[in-house]
């Protein structure tokens, strides 16, 4: 039998945190008795730490992981994913619109195909139609702008075998976007078609999807730089050529008007300056945050069983 673990995030999660650990005790006991279950607590401001807690005393094989602060949920799985020593690995989230009861499927698909992940994609995108709209949009643009090729509408849950979890672990970028890495990591990967379920309000608002956009692109592709450059190989090549008509019309005695035009030309050359010097920077910022190679994640506990481990006697504390 092989040695399962299964990886789940804590945010704003407890109303679901005890119907989850109830399903997915129950799904990992039908592929192996020898399991682990690691939550790892983002700095969650409500009692999901609390609530899962309480379940540590009950369940020996429930480990709760508590970072010092949030860090952002790509971080937190990836925090859960250097801990977790099972055979197999799966990563989940604990709000249940991915159904625990996935894993048995993964886990049969592992079997027949011999693969090393198998990642589930949701069927129908859900949300109003501004969210579906700019769900397209966003992945249209992923598609265009990245060397990859990710998978549309992919999400968390995905079943992964220990030497595939031990290579996605080694990536460390501090600004980067998961869902490229589990692609650039490599490896079979088949991908497996499921309904979500919509339980509550995503926590992503706008701006927060347009960062993460933003990171999916800027993390994995040099294309913007390229398109700077040649817009601004156009703009001097079309420039150059207005300012040989001006001066050949002001040669031949013409009378230079159209200040509109003028003023009009000032204010989209500066806008796209502007712009142009805006993913500059983003590249540069990037390159400001790496080098300062500050700790991934922080732990302040470990909490497995009846007692909890304090970091300061752990060489494993403080990760990736």
């Amino acid at each position: 039998m092989p040695r399962l673990s299964i990886v789940t995030t804590l945010y704003k999660s407890a109303p679901y945190v005890e119907e989850f650990h109830r399903r997915i005790s129950e799904e990992a006991k039908k592929i192996t008795k020898d399991y682990e279950i690691i939550m790892v607590d983002d700095g969650s401001p409500d009692n999901s730490l609390v609530t899962a807690l309480s379940l540590v005393n009950i369940d020996p094989k429930l480990c709760i992981i508590e970072l010092s602060r949030n860090f952002g949920h790509h971080k937190a799985m990836m925090t859960g994913l250097e801990y977790a020593a099972g055979d197999l690995v799966f990563l989940i989230d604990v709000d249940l619109e991915e159904p625990p009861e996935l894993m048995t499927l993964f886990y049969e698909e592992v079997q027949k195909r011999g693969c090393d992940v198998v990642y589930g994609s949701q069927k129908v995108r859900n949300g109003g139609i501004i969210k579906r709209v700019g769900g397209v949009f966003g992945w249209w643009l992923i598609t265009a702008m990245l060397p990859i090729k990710v998978p549309i509408n992919q999400s968390t849950v995905r079943l992964m075998t220990r030497k595939y979890v031990r290579q996605l672990t080694r990536h460390k970028e501090h600004m980067t976007a998961i869902g490229g890495l589990w692609i650039i990591t490599g490896f079979r990967q088949t991908e497996l078609l499921f309904d979500k379920v919509s339980r509550r309000q995503s926590g992503y608002s706008f701006f927060k999807r347009l960062q993460t956009l933003l990171d999916s692109v800027t993390s994995f592709s040099e294309r913007p730089l390229y398109g700077v450059f040649f817009l601004g190989a156009g703009i001097f090549t079309l420039s150059s050529l207005v300012a040989a008509y001006l001066i050949a019309q002001r040669l031949l005695g013409a009378v230079m008007e159209g200040w509109i035009s003028v003023m009009v030309s000032v204010w989209l050359l500066g806008g796209m300056a502007i712009f142009c010097v805006g993913v500059v920077g983003l590249y540069v910022s990037r390159i400001f945050i790496e080098t300062k190679s500050r700790p991934y994640t922080i732990v302040r506990d470990i909490y497995s069983g009846s007692k909890a481990t304090n970091t300061s006697s752990q060489e494993k504390a403080t990760i990736l």
